[in-house]
């Protein structure tokens, strides 16, 4: 099996536990929003910290990945956990998938087979330098800033925010994976020490982000997390990395028009009726003094 094929079957095993685990947060979510009571009892729910494994253990599998896959291929495979989400969502709330949402579902995954096309290639084999990656963080750190600031419709900006941020966590583990797999240098380099606490830092922050933007339902901020992740992580590979499309001009325009139709399918699967009841069957009943909701990371 080639490298492209492994970082495909990584990715998609990646994208359906980040599914599962965007259903349940959103779910947790919609709880405590009709609760009132403070973030910070998030901790002591043993549902919550099931959804943060679950992201664990998709983060895991999605370093594997980009062990074995540019940025370009790997991150565009991230829409699929919006096309897994949706039904999944749906059966949990015991209701059929509809015909908008097979449509949208369609037209991301023949979006995402085109841009397959053009974007796979070898494994990579550049990381960013510390410099790079500095700017990059300290950029990202700044519009991660605004996006957060007060303001209407707080559930899209920290959704964005959340895309940005994990986005850039995947670039940066890109650079930590190479570097740390290809010998060339000590184990635990200052680049990779430095890089590798910063997408820590990245992957909390999109955690909490992403959290806080599905308290208002999961459709539209989970598509808009699922756009705005791999826009953050392919302009890295394209501009820093060395990453390039194949097929020449004819490759660009079909990654182009491939992202278009993978786009307006994941705005198509953001129009699905907003599933209220929880599953009994799925999350477990909360004691009203718990609170399984999000961290609030700006003021109200």
């Amino acid at each position: 099996m080639n490298a492209t094929l492994i970082a495909v079957a990584l990715s998609l095993i990646s994208a359906a536990a980040y599914a599962t685990a965007a259903v349940a947060q959103e779910r947790l979510a919609s709880r405590i929003a009709d609760s009132g009571n403070g973030g910070l009892r998030l901790l002591a729910s043993g549902p919550w910290w099931s959804s943060v494994g679950l992201n664990a253990s998709a983060a895991l599998l999605h370093v594997a990945a980009l062990k074995y896959g540019p940025l370009t291929l790997v991150q565009p495979l991230g829409a699929l956990t919006l096309v897994a989400a949706v039904p999944l969502g749906a059966r949990l709330a015991g209701r059929r998938v509809t015909r908008l949402e097979w449509r949208g579902t369609g037209l991301t995954l023949i979006g995402l087979g085109a841009l397959l096309l053009t974007a796979s290639g070898p494994a990579p084999d550049d990381t960013l330098k510390l410099p790079e990656a500095l700017a990059v963080a300290g950029v990202t750190m700044a519009v991660i800033g605004v996006l957060s600031r007060p303001g209407t419709r707080p559930g899209l900006r920290h959704a964005t925010a959340s895309g940005f941020a994990s986005g850039v966590a995947s670039a940066l583990t890109q650079t930590v994976t190479v570097a740390a797999t290809d010998h060339s240098g000590p184990l635990f380099s200052p680049q990779v020490v430095v890089v590798a606490l910063l997408v820590a830092a990245f992957a909390v922050g999109g955690l909490f982000l992403s959290q806080t933007a599905y308290r208002g339902g999961l459709g539209a901020p989970l598509a808009v997390v699922t756009l705005a992740n791999p826009l953050a992580a392919a302009a890295i590979g394209l501009t820093l990395l060395g990453e390039r499309l194949q097929g020449g001009v004819a490759g660009l325009f079909l990654a182009a028009g491939g992202a278009a139709l993978a786009a307006y399918g994941v705005v198509v699967l953001t129009r699905s009726p907003r599933d209220e009841a929880p599953s009994e069957d799925f999350l477990p009943s909360i004691p009203a003094q718990t609170e399984p909701a999000a961290l609030h990371l700006s003021s109200p």
